[in-house]
């Protein structure tokens, strides 16, 4: 009898036991689940406020690279030869706001109008951006093919029935370019080529020959009988001039042939680089082309007519 009362307490203990283990299981899930939770709410408040952080690093450094548009127009408008900027394509650093910007202006009468430069000048671009001299002349003749009015093929040239039979759904616009990107399309051009020539082309010069005292390390190589060794030796020298002596006309530089680099031209027309970047290394960069004079309906003293957004970091 005393055994059998001692296998029945033990019989109905084990019931409770099981449901204390049981509860045992579900707490710990509980407390996981929170944690599990609890991380992820945490996760998401940390990603939010990176990017709030981000976007907020990003908005200053934009308009920060704005404001060293603004200031370099400001320069350009100077009338004191000595106090306004070159557009030579030489820095000039300033600091907005904390921030530091670095704004270059080149003007587009030193880099090569696709719609007027001649067949050598074109030519001498590809030639100087590294092209063989047999492709660089197919490219140049393309050019002039793709802006003329009619449906003569030049020597090196392509019309629309080498488009076509090279099976592309287009054809020459017989009619200048509308925009700078339009000459990726011309015949045997493409994006690796287009990228190295870009910085040194132009719709709005109206020149047939860049200017050899605005002109970029691109569209100097354009100029007869320039190496890049002597291109990069003029510009070097050309950006130590002080403002007044390459605003009022010329400096002692010889180019190839033996001429005095003058200020000739200059125009109403500038690319303007500006660069911002942030303490922390957040950066924007503004890429515009501007055109000076008279005041727009937004009220300001220039035009854009080209602009871009350059990376992020």
């Amino acid at each position: 009898m005393k055994r059998y009362f001692a296998s029945g307490a033990n019989s109905c203990l084990r019931p409770a036991s099981r449901q204390r283990g049981v509860a045992f299981v579900l707490v710990m899930w509980v407390i996981a689940m929170l944690s599990v939770l609890l991380g992820s709410f945490a996760l998401v408040a940390r990603t939010e406020s990176m990017q709030s952080r981000h976007l907020f690093d990003t908005t200053t450094a934009r308009y920060a690279a704005e404001a060293g548009i603004n200031l370099a127009v400001y320069g350009l408008s100077k009338s004191d030869p000595s106090q306004k900027w070159v557009a030579d394509g030489r820095p000039y650093s300033i600091v907005f706001d904390e921030v530091e910007v670095e704004v270059s202006i080149t003007d587009d009468s030193g880099k090569i109008d696709i719609n007027a430069a001649d067949p050598v000048s074109l030519k001498n671009l590809f030639v100087g951006a590294g092209i063989e001299e047999p492709q660089a002349e197919e490219l140049a003749d393309a050019i002039q093919d793709w802006r003329d009015p009619d449906d003569l093929t030049s020597l090196h040239g392509a019309e629309r029935a080498d488009y076509r039979a090279a099976g592309l759904a287009y054809s020459p616009r017989n009619a200048p370019f509308e925009t700078l990107s339009e000459i990726q399309q011309v015949f045997g051009m493409n994006y690796e080529i287009y990228s190295k020539i870009e910085p040194a082309i132009t719709m709005f010069s109206g020149r047939s020959t860049p200017s050899a005292a605005y002109a970029p390390m691109e569209a100097m190589m354009a100029i007869p009988g320039m190496t890049a060794d002597m291109a990069r030796q003029l510009i070097q020298e050309r950006q130590q001039l002080g403002p007044g002596m390459l605003n009022q006309g010329g400096s002692s530089l010889l180019l190839p042939d033996g001429s005095p680099l003058m200020a000739d031209g200059g125009g109403l027309t500038y690319s303007v680089k500006s660069h911002a970047k942030l303490p922390n290394g957040a950066s924007t960069v503004l890429d515009a082309t501007i055109r000076m004079g008279g005041m727009n309906s937004a009220g300001r003293p220039f035009v854009v007519l080209r602009w871009r957004d350059g990376e992020n970091a």
